[in-house]
């Protein structure tokens, strides 16, 4: 099935085998359903949308297509997994293509920093940007690389259920510094503030400010080194398809524009849900893919929840929100990268404006995606397909996106002519916007934000709604809410430790 179609399947009949409802689509869902139905189970995924891919999403416009979401692939091999257990090989239905650089980072002055995995490519960037910080950004790298050997090889696929296995870990966190923040962890290697600022930036692609995210989400630097970034030739879109491929290929199911309205909760039980059609999916358990604080405070009743009350879900930190414009350029803009970060003026006053004042600042920072650098058949010959990202607060900030959306992106446009795209407005082909709102009401992320919880130290691991629900047996979470977090590599592991918490299907 094209992830832009509408697939129109009901559930599998009843062929003896144990029943799983996987609410949600996305990464999450999608990957879930395929290592439960490796495992023996009948799968039954549903998605509110009218195409497969949540976040995920694709969009056909005026011959363009735009990613919808994420675009930065940072750990192909979980993929490839998700492909050999079906008893395929993901190269045939994929062309995963390396990206170089990974990323192209300008800072407000007009200055450029090239972000490889090279080592000595990133050297001599270091050295022409901050000389004095070369041996500095060796340690740094060194410490990422311990960080990583922990935080994601050790931990990145295992549950944290008990609190015990929280003290297990807390030596070595202790050792990594992961009391820490990710700016001041990377401030103790580096002095320079450009470079501090290159360095630091990552938490932001998870949805965490770095100057509160715990400096463990600094592994993702040498995650980056040891397996490059990457970009499916024809968009993201291709690997949503081919998930939903080895899905049908398991003899299982994804039902679309159909929307879950309940979990079916019985003697502290998830017994299956309820859709908005007033239809009810009888399960033995229930995968939620759908934003995890959503699911705990919409589709769950309160008197089936003891750990994550209504008080608690609605006092949690949440990630910031996400305005994106996707646009198309009747012309080529060779001179931008695949991937460009677009540093503002402020940098921590930017950060705090957007997740503690909550106000949209007059300043941005922005990411400047152009797959058609590396794929031109993205867009129609001779153009050029493009989403400018903007992080900003969410809903709690109060802002009136149906007033205040044109206009930010006219400010958008702007300043994207004056830098990097000259004459921008006048070869506009084609264009649409994403807001808090749409996150909110589109994607039923609560309160808008993008990457759900807030990857704070006190709301990482045991500290998020865990992959087994702590309150009703049978139900399991998977996604950016849950442990280990938001990103690619983080939901698609949220899945594999389905594989530790949910016992195979009984051979009948």
């Amino acid at each position: 099935m094209e992830a832009g179609s509408t697939s129109g399947s009901a559930s599998p009949g009843h062929d003896g085998r144990p029943h799983a409802v996987v609410i949600g689509a996305g990464f999450g869902g999608l990957a879930a359903a395929i290592r439960l139905g490796a495992r023996g189970y009948r799968v039954t995924v549903l998605d509110k949308l009218d195409a497969p891919g949540g976040r995920a999403y694709v969009h056909r416009q005026d011959g363009f297509v735009f990613d919808a979401g994420p675009t930065v692939v940072t750990a192909p091999f979980l993929f490839e997994e998700l492909w050999a257990l079906c008893g395929k090989n993901m190269a045939d239905d994929v062309d995963m293509r390396p990206v170089t650089p990974f990323y192209r980072i300008r800072f407000h002055d007009g200055g450029e920093f090239d972000y490889t995995g090279d080592p000595e490519a990133m050297r001599r960037e270091v050295a022409k940007l901050a000389p004095g910080d070369v041996e500095g950004y060796e340690r740094f790298v060194r410490s990422s690389e311990a960080i990583f050997k922990v935080g994601f090889e050790r931990l990145a696929h295992v549950p944290f259920g008990r609190w015990t296995d929280m003290l297990k870990i807390a030596p070595d966190m202790v050792k990594l510094e992961s009391y820490r923040t990710v700016y001041g962890l990377v401030s103790k290697f580096v002095r320079d503030e450009r470079l501090r600022q290159v360095l630091s930036f990552h938490p932001l692609l998870v949805g965490g400010n770095p100057f509160s995210t715990t400096s463990i989400y600094t592994l993702i630097a040498f995650l980056e080194r040891k397996w490059g970034v990457h970009f499916p030739m024809g968009g993201t879109g291709q690997l949503v398809s081919g998930l939903v491929r080895l899905i049908e290929g398991q003899g299982n199911a994804v039902r679309l524009n159909t929307e879950v309205r309940k979990i079916i909760v019985e003697q502290r039980r998830a017994r299956g849900v309820e859709l908005s059609s007033g239809e009810r999916i009888a399960a033995d358990l229930v995968v939620s893919n759908a934003d995890a604080a959503w699911t705990l405070r919409y589709l769950v009743a309160p008197e089936a929840r003891r750990v994550w009350t209504d008080a608690r879900i609605e006092k949690a930190r949440y990630s910031m929100s996400l305005f994106v414009w996707y646009f198309g350029t009747k012309k080529k803009y060779d001179a931008v990268a695949h991937h460009t970060i677009m540093l503002g003026p402020r940098y921590e006053g930017l950060l705090d404006d957007i997740f503690e004042r909550k106000v949209l600042a007059d300043d941005f920072s922005l990411y400047l995606h152009r797959p058609t650098a590396t794929d031109p058949s993205m867009a129609p010959e001779g153009c050029d397909a493009f989403y400018v990202l903007s992080p900003v607060p969410h809903l709690d900030a109060g802002i009136d996106w149906s007033k205040r959306a044109e206009a930010y992106r006219q400010r958008v446009a702007q300043h994207l002519s004056r830098t990097v795209m000259p004459a921008l407005e006048e070869n506009l082909a084609t264009s649409r916007l994403l807001t808090p709102q749409d996150f909110q009401d589109n994607l039923l992320s609560f309160k808008g934000s993008a990457f759900s919880f807030e990857p704070v130290l006190t709301q990482s691991a045991y500290f998020r709604p865990h992959n087994a629900s702590e309150d009703i047996e049978g139900l399991y979470f998977v996604g950016a809410g849950t442990h280990p977090g938001a990103g690619m590599p983080g939901v698609l592991s949220s899945a594999k430790v389905l594989d530790t918490v949910i016992a195979d299907a009984p051979r009948r």
